[in-house]
Parts: C-alpha cells; sequence; structure tokens
C-alpha cells in the first residue's frame, strides 16, 4: 500500500469520528423504543440489530449496549467505516454477499454465542435500497437471536447519489432514533414468509420514526 493510501486510511476514519460526534452533540435527538432492548440486555440476553445502509452513519453514537460486532463490506469504504466504528469501542467482523461472505457468517455465527449484540445492513452492500437479504434471516435463524429495526430520521442533511442515497445529516438538525419490536425467526419457518415479516418490520419502524419526527413540525431529509 502507497503511503498516501496509509495517511488516507489512518486520518479519514478520525476525522470522520470527529464529525459524527459533533453532529450528535448539536443535533436535537430523541431516541424512541430502547425499552424494547434495555430489557433484553438487563437480563443478560443480545440481539441482531437491523439498520438500513443510508442509515448508519449515526448509530454508534446512541448505542448503550454491551458492545457490538458490526457485520462491514472489505472494500475500501469498508475499511474506512471499520476504523471509524472502532473510535467509538464497536467491533467489525469483514465480509459481504459479494466477498468474504461464507467467512464473515461463520465469524457472526461465533460471536452470537458471547455476550455482544450483532449488527448488520440488511440492503448493504450493494443494494436493492432497503429490501431485506437473506444473511440476517439465517443469522437469525441459526442462532435464535430476535433481530431489532433501528432506524434513523433527520430533519436536515445532505443525501449523496449513490444506490443507497447515503445521508450525512447536518449539524443542528432535529433527529430521532427509532427501536423496533423484536422479530423471532425459527428454522422451520420458509424464508420467504421471514423475509416479508422484517421487511414489514422495518417499514412500520422507518413510518414510525417519521411520523415522531413530524410531531415537531420538521419531515424527514
Amino acid at each position: 500500500m502507497k503511503l498516501k493510501d496509509k495517511l488516507f486510511i489512518a486520518i479519514v476514519p478520525w476525522l470522520g469520528a470527529k464529525l459524527i460526534r459533533f453532529v450528535a452533540f448539536t443535533q436535537r435527538s430523541e431516541v424512541c423504543g430502547e425499552d424494547t432492548v434495555q430489557e433484553f440486555w438487563q437480563h443478560g440476553k443480545h440481539v441482531i440489530l437491523c439498520a438500513w445502509h443510508d442509515q448508519l452513519l449515526m448509530m454508534v453514537t446512541i448505542y448503550q449496549g454491551p458492545g457490538a460486532k458490526i457485520l462491514i463490506s472489505r472494500s475500501r469504504d469498508g475499511e474506512l467505516i471499520a476504523r471509524t466504528v472502532s473510535y467509538f469501542g464497536q467491533g467489525s467482523v469483514r465480509g459481504s454477499s459479494s466477498r468474504g461472505g461464507r467467512e464473515a457468517f461463520r465469524e457472526m455465527l461465533k460471536f452470537a454465542e458471547l455476550p455482544v449484540d450483532l449488527a448488520v445492513t440488511p440492503d448493504g452492500p450493494k443494494g436493492p435500497r432497503r429490501q431485506i437479504k437473506d444473511g440476517v434471516l439465517q443469522l437469525a435463524r441459526i442462532s435464535g437471536r430476535p433481530v431489532v429495526p433501528l432506524n434513523y430520521v433527520c430533519s436536515r442533511g445532505h443525501r449523496f447519489r449513490s444506490w443507497d442515497r447515503f445521508l450525512l445529516p447536518s449539524p443542528f438538525a432535529r433527529s430521532v432514533y427509532c427501536y423496533g419490536s423484536p422479530q423471532f425467526f425459527s428454522r422451520d419457518q420458509p424464508l420467504d414468509e421471514c423475509r416479508q415479516r422484517l421487511q414489514q418490520a422495518m417499514d412500520e419502524n422507518q413510518q414510525r420514526a417519521e411520523t415522531h419526527l413530524e410531531t415537531y413540525g420538521v419531515s424527514a431529509v
């Protein structure tokens, strides 16, 4: 790796973590439904957190659990994200459906036996946008862990022209983080049925977050 690439990978995550903390500090934020996961943690149980790819930037700022292992792709962007979340004390498992997926899945299953939460973006790393893929469902069915939707909305920000329309929230915006109802899946349930149920849970939780934000007289960007 060239020196400039090493410097880029070393500096950008550090700056990114500073930016995320600044945005989180200046935003007027509210967390909904956190009692759902707090109850699991209080009883020594752990979950699979499920968030859309375009909303992942701010998620580490409100997580108050025992620690999480986040599934992140092996791409260069994934390397930047993995290094950034490490500044918030969270670990990562590297792999995706297109590269290193089987190894990452086995590693996630190993972590499912430990007292940590797992976190995935079920539409990553390349979409389709906000559509559930099978990985999170298989992880839930084999591990027996509940999947908890986690959605984020804010009143102001910039959306990039990427496949997921990635959201960069603005400082001083109004924002809402919303935990949804836990979804349990058994091994004998048809995969299509599981996918439909989790898709509905994610969509409903997204709407719940947007509706809550609208009570302040603003709409989600």
